[in-house]
């Protein structure tokens, strides 16, 4: 299974256990900052940040509910894409 370069932030939400509104907040105070997509300027996460986030989360916390958001993620990019 391979995931996307970048994802939404209604999709970096999902996988992070939070709101969009948090994103939006944390990308605002500099906390986690996100990426302007470069025709509509959307905010966009790079995966790799995201992995990242989710490492200092798991640090401190249970990983099998992260884990399983992102698997969810990642069949129905595959799904979508088909």
């Amino acid at each position: 299974m391979s995931f996307k370069e970048h994802v939404t932030i209604k999709e970096a939400a999902y996988i992070l256990g939070v709101s969009p509104l948090t994103l939006r907040n944390w990308d605002k105070n500099g906390k986690f900052p996100a990426q302007r997509h470069p025709m509509n300027n959307y905010r966009v996460y790079k995966m790799d940040n995201l992995l990242k986030v989710i490492e200092d989360i798991d640090s401190g916390t249970e990983k099998s509910n992260i884990k399983n958001r992102m698997k969810k993620l990642s069949v129905k990019h595959l799904e979508d894409s088909q």
